[in-house]
């Protein structure tokens, strides 16, 4: 169970960071190319670069290359297991509470 937990810390540390975790939940809507990623999440270049590089780093995405363009993917079920449940609690409409 121990290792479980840390694991479970290594991908949540990663996750803990809003570049990060912006980048994870646009890749979870499918593969894009940096490009893509720099105009629908609005962050420069050097930033979106770095971050990729840890979200790489940290196995949560995978490259393929088509000339030019890098594009990436989720390669972590337990990655997008968790972008899921903070998509639920936090980005899907919600019914109105009533008093």
């Amino acid at each position: 169970m121990q290792a479980s937990a840390e694991q479970a810390c290594a991908l949540l540390k990663v996750l803990a960071n809003s570049d990060r975790l912006l980048l994870m939940c646009q890749l979870s809507l499918g593969e894009r190319c940096v490009s893509e990623l720099e105009e629908a999440l609005d962050i420069r270049q050097p930033t979106l670069s770095q971050q990729l590089g840890v979200l790489r780093e940290a196995g949560l995405v995978v490259t393929r290359r088509e000339g030019k363009n890098i594009f990436y993917s989720v390669a972590s079920p337990q990655a997008l297991a968790v972008i899921d449940v903070l998509y639920q609690q936090f980005c899907a409409d919600k019914p109105e509470v009533k008093s």
